[in-house]
């Protein structure tokens, strides 16, 4: 009897652990951190919402830094980014790691001028104002497009203001440049008339991280969830390289922007999942080191310790 009683306590024990291991699938909640409506666009134009097993809750950031302060303080659970925001994060130590990676084109993460601007070469930016937000993609391009020329970002003004911002001083005449990224880009031409400099092209490495919180990664029942939303949203990306113009409509639909500037957009977009290996890892580290030498961030960081590898195996 007393073995039986002790039989069944095991039992017990173990399935009771087992339920409280992972969260039901009804009541996970995840958190979704957006651009512009880019990736909730992207999954609805794939078809790729529909089915999802899991609720979603989207929150809409102007960049990259303030979505992974977000992620880092567990408000959202993951969210898209170009290649620098991961670094100035990484420099203060916060509770993040990429978890996915594609490389895209680098055209439109472009440094524009007034049509009428006498600015030609880079060169000509030294002494300027250059409107960017800060820890950005556009920020890593700002910096990489003065080294090119033999300049550093002391040698500018940086107007460390957000896209909407920067927007409107752009057009005002208040800045000489506005270093962005797309749809902001195509905005800024189509409706401003805005000249494209310079590109990344031959500078930018090019890379768009999914980060994840720390917090999310260590939930267990979160987990799952996370997997799931990373295949299908690389799968969308894949799904888009043959459907743009069904992108451009839903992104125009989820956020107002003019069809004609989503779609130059997307036809720009080229985002090809790649592995987040060493390769990955030590582009980024070249990155990081840069701004460290340009003394932009204070001691160097250590990008590796920002890397999470465990969804790669499903992403393959």
């Amino acid at each position: 009897m007393k073995q039986l009683l002790s039989l069944l306590t095991a039992i017990l024990l173990t399935t009771g652990c087992a339920a409280t291991a992972e969260t039901p699938q009804a009541e996970v909640v995840l958190k979704v951190g957006d651009q512009k409506g880019g990736a909730k666009s992207l999954l609805t134009a794939a078809g790729l919402l529909d089915d999802f097993p899991y609720k979603i809750e989207w929150s809409t950031f102007t960049s990259g830094p303030p979505l992974l302060e977000a992620a880092s303080a567990g408000a959202i659970d993951v969210g898209a980014v170009g290649n620098t925001p991961p670094i100035f994060a990484a420099a203060a130590n916060a509770k993040i790691a990429a978890v996915g990676v594609s490389k895209g084109e680098v055209e439109a993460d472009a440094i524009l001028v007034p049509e009428n601007s006498p600015l030609r070469t880079v060169p000509d930016l030294k002494g300027k104002n250059i409107a960017v937000a800060k820890g950005s993609s556009a920020h890593g391009q700002v910096l990489l497009t003065l080294r090119s020329a033999g300049l550093t970002t002391k040698d500018v003004t940086l107007n460390f203001l957000q896209p909407s911002d920067a927007y409107g001083a752009f057009t005002q005449g208040k800045v000489d440049a506005w270093a962005v990224w797309d749809p902001y880009t195509a905005q800024a031409q189509q409706e401003a008339k805005a000249r494209v400099l310079t590109t990344g092209e031959g500078r930018s490495n090019g890379y768009g991280f999914q980060v994840a919180g720390k917090k999310a990664l260590d939930d267990k029942g979160k987990n799952p969830a996370l997997k799931e939303y990373l295949i299908r949203y690389y799968k969308a990306q894949k799904w888009a390289d043959t459907h743009r113009e069904e992108w451009a409509k839903a992104w125009s639909a989820e956020t107002g922007l003019k069809y004609e500037v989503a779609l130059a957009a997307v036809k720009r977009n080229g985002d090809q999942v790649v592995k987040l290996d060493d390769t990955v890892i030590r582009s980024e580290q070249e990155l990081a080191d840069a701004f460290t030498e340009d003394k932009t961030l204070p001691g160097k960081v250590d990008f590796a310790k920002f890397v999470d590898t465990r969804f790669q195996g499903d992403l393959a």
